[in-house]
């Protein structure tokens, strides 16, 4: 059985295969979702290498390259409403921005520290099986690395704005589900309200922690 320290730790490296610099070329509107996924991927190999901060997990510095970089191509206000499940409708529009944003964050600071183990991997990609019409997809990867091999898929949704990614899986897992639980119990327990004060505690005690070496 598959442990969660190991399911977090290629999770983090999903989530920052995503969470880096593109290339020059810019995807558009109009750049295929497997296209997207490999250009964001293999660009991100060649980044980590170059950059010995994000190397030691540098939260700020990861923080604003996320933000410049790779919330432009995902959907994180989808991704907390799947993760929140029926309890979204129970929060306010402001609520909702919040718990948004909180979240974001929350998945960049927890995961950071996994940079340093993008140094020895390369990503295989697989061929993309969708219909020219589908609005959502799943792009599939594999990680290969000093272990076995490690598959990583990307959910993404077509929309106005050009396919975003809204959900990852690695080893049977997919990052919504890892925290609908959670979530769930902290609104049983505490009301929406509960759960926003939840992730700002939460990233307050990252932001102070010192990153693992």
């Amino acid at each position: 059985m598959t442990s969660c320290k190991t399911i977090s730790k290629y999770l983090a490296m999903g989530l920052f295969l995503f969470s880096s610099a593109l290339f020059a070329q810019v995807p558009d509107q109009s750049t295929p979702p497997d296209a997207l996924i490999k250009m964001v991927v293999t660009d991100v190999m060649v980044s980590v290498k170059a950059d010995p901060e994000i190397q030691k997990g540098n939260i700020p510095k990861i923080v604003d390259l996320v933000d410049k970089k790779i919330v432009p191509y995902t959907d994180m206000r989808r991704t907390t409403e799947m993760a929140m499940g029926p309890n979204w409708k129970k929060a306010t529009p402001e609520q909702q921005a919040q718990l948004t944003s909180e979240f974001k964050n929350l998945l960049i600071r927890t995961y950071s520290g996994a940079l340093s183990q993008l140094r020895d991997q390369t990503v295989q990609f697989k061929a993309l099986r969708a219909a020219p019409d589908d609005k959502e997809v799943i792009v599939k990867t594999v990680v290969l690395g000093r272990g076995d091999p490690v598959p990583l898929d990307y959910r993404l949704e077509s929309t106005d704005k050009g396919w975003k990614v809204y959900d990852m899986n690695i080893m049977g897992v997919w990052l919504v589900e890892a925290y609908r639980n959670q979530f769930a119990n902290q609104i049983s327990q505490n009301g929406v309200e509960g759960l926003v004060k939840f992730l700002q505690d939460r990233n307050k005690q990252l932001a102070t922690a010192k990153p693992a070496n």
